[in-house]
């Protein structure tokens, strides 16, 4: 990669241009101009960002963090979350905000379309460690999975119309695929209707696959077993506003609703 400046680059371009004509010395300072107001404009986009990191830590700590010094007292010293959850890494489908989660409440693992593999010991082992910690070390009691509308990742994964075919991707197309046979399923028993009414069904029972594939991990099935840990599926539609929530066991018909 080049480390010439801009100011380089405009001095061995305006030498370039003068050589030709003395239109060059016009065509440079032209040039010259438009780089510095480019960097002006990424120095402002920058100026914004730190700003918005800034105001928003600021409100933080003043209206949550100094408000309840006994919650975060208690939490510097360790940690004791009831809920593991998995959800999306959809920037409009933040757990914490949703469910209105407390600090410390619920230990997060959120990645695209909320997958969860079947247990492989060589692969995802990333996603295994993650979830490892919060159910043997921290002993969670409830493990959520939350799906949720017009969730990119899913539309991904129905669009693969041959499983064999080639990625477009580098990793998004090798992960959804996880949920291949929640796909399969919802072409089956769905074919009839439109795309993406097929991906709002998907989106649901992509979450019951990852339940399924939560209990092939056996400090998963163990604590299952021995009724020290709940599993249950949800599906939060930001469109409608409403959110459904059901046992292991219930197929894509919610045991609760609420709107």
């Amino acid at each position: 990669m080049s480390t010439e400046s801009y100011e380089d680059a405009l001095e061995r371009l305006g030498e370039l241009l003068s050589c030709k004509s003395d239109l060059g010395k016009v065509t440079a300072t032209k040039i010259k101009k438009l780089f510095d107001e480019l960097e002006e404009h990424k120095s402002n986009k920058s100026s914004d960002a730190v700003q918005r990191i800034q105001s928003g830590y600021i409100h933080f700590k003043t209206h949550k963090y100094l408000k309840k010094p006994s919650l975060y007292n208690a939490l510097a010293k360790s940690q004791n979350p009831k809920f593991l959850v998995f959800a999306c890494s959809d920037s409009r489908v933040s757990p914490s905000h949703i469910l209105n989660f407390q600090p410390g409440e619920a230990f997060e693992i959120r990645n695209i379309a909320n997958m969860v593999p079947l247990f492989d010991k060589t692969q995802h082992s990333g996603a295994g460690a993650a979830m490892e910690y919060p159910i043997t070390k921290l002993n969670v009691e409830n493990i959520l999975v939350i799906g949720h509308s017009r969730c990119g990742g899913i539309k991904a994964l129905m669009s693969i119309e041959d499983d064999a075919a080639p990625n477009k991707s580098v990793f998004i197309e090798n992960w959804v695929k996880i949920g291949t046979s929640a796909k399969n399923k919802i072409k089956e028993e769905f074919k009839d209707l439109s795309f993406e009414e097929q991906c709002t069904h998907c989106e649901k029972e992509a979450v019951n696959v990852t339940l399924g594939n939560l209990l092939s991990y056996p400090f998963v099935r163990e604590r299952v077993e021995k009724g020290k840990l709940a599993l249950r599926g949800a599906h939060y539609d930001f469109v409608d506003g409403t959110f459904e929530l059901w046992e292991l066991d219930v197929k894509t018909t919610p045991a609760f609703a609420f709107s």
